[in-house]
């Protein structure tokens, strides 16, 4: 009989799912996926006190030869996979486009303009935030998204929804430690050694080139040497060639830590609107 019982307590403990967490157990996840939900699950969790976590990443823009367009998707997803282990929060699908207009030259890139951009964020935060949640996150792996990022905030604010986002900028000081290269920003040293640690079969370092010139006043990449913006035959602003896992593993951690630490601030911030309440 005790032997049954063991029998039956293991099979339940095994079978057992929390909405939105697939195959794994509430030990090893502690956040939730919006789109494994159905509404009735996700009405019991879209509450004033749930933080709502979204991811952006491009999964189409150009990152020179030797990385894949939808390179800063795979960062994106990366960052959701950690932040869904750590941190209490429901986690909203993916958006895959963004504002980035610097990289229209290359083939295959694209950019939504910047008010299209910023009313997508407005649009979505607000749709969710109407059955109950006031505090958003926004897991950025962009540098121009800010620029949409910013008035979305500001214009969210005015509705008492809290709306942040990670900037990139968190990790300049472990990057300052180890970068090698004279210059750049864009699939350069930096960028590609984060890759070779988050997903190294994306990355064709046999392809990686150096590829730095002076920025040539205001303008995005330019595949022509008399363009405005920067000079990038490749696509490439920055030294690949120096890419190590263990230069990525370094700021990759950091940037993890940054927006675990940044989500717990949100957590305890409080609600525009709501302060004197």
């Amino acid at each position: 009989m005790y032997q049954t019982i063991c029998t039956i307590a293991v099979l339940l403990a095994v079978s057992w799912q929390t909405p939105g967490r697939g195959s794994q157990s509430s030990a090893s996840v502690k956040g939730v996926l919006l789109e494994d939900l159905t509404w009735v699950e996700a009405e019991k969790i879209l509450t004033p006190q749930t933080i709502v976590v979204i991811p952006l990443g491009a999964a189409a823009k150009e990152h020179g030869p030797h990385l894949k367009l939808k390179n800063d998707w795979l960062i994106a997803e990366y960052l959701k996979r950690r932040v869904l282990e750590k941190s209490n929060v429901v986690v909203a699908p993916t958006i895959s486009y963004g504002f980035y207009p610097a990289f229209v030259e290359y083939p295959g890139s694209t950019t939504l303009r910047l008010e299209t951009s910023r009313d997508l964020f407005i649009d979505v935060c607000r749709s969710l935030a109407r059955h109950g949640p006031k505090w958003f996150y926004i897991l950025n792996t962009g540098i121009s998204t800010i620029r949409a990022l910013d008035p979305a905030a500001d214009a969210l604010r005015e509705e008492g929804i809290l709306m942040r986002y990670t900037n990139l900028s968190v990790t300049e000081p472990v990057e300052t430690q180890i970068r090698k290269e004279e210059g750049g920003t864009h699939a350069d040293e930096i960028e590609t050694s984060m890759m070779l640690y988050i997903a190294p079969e994306s990355v064709n370092m046999a392809k990686a080139v150096k590829d730095y010139h002076p920025s040539q006043g205001p303008g995005g990449l330019t595949q022509s040497p008399k363009g405005q913006g920067v000079y990038s035959p490749t696509g490439v602003w920055g030294d690949a060639t120096l890419a190590t896992r263990e230069k990525g593993k370094m700021v990759v951690e950091a940037l993890v830590a940054a927006v675990l630490r940044e989500i717990e601030d949100l957590r305890r911030s409080a609600v525009p609107g709501l302060q004197s309440r």
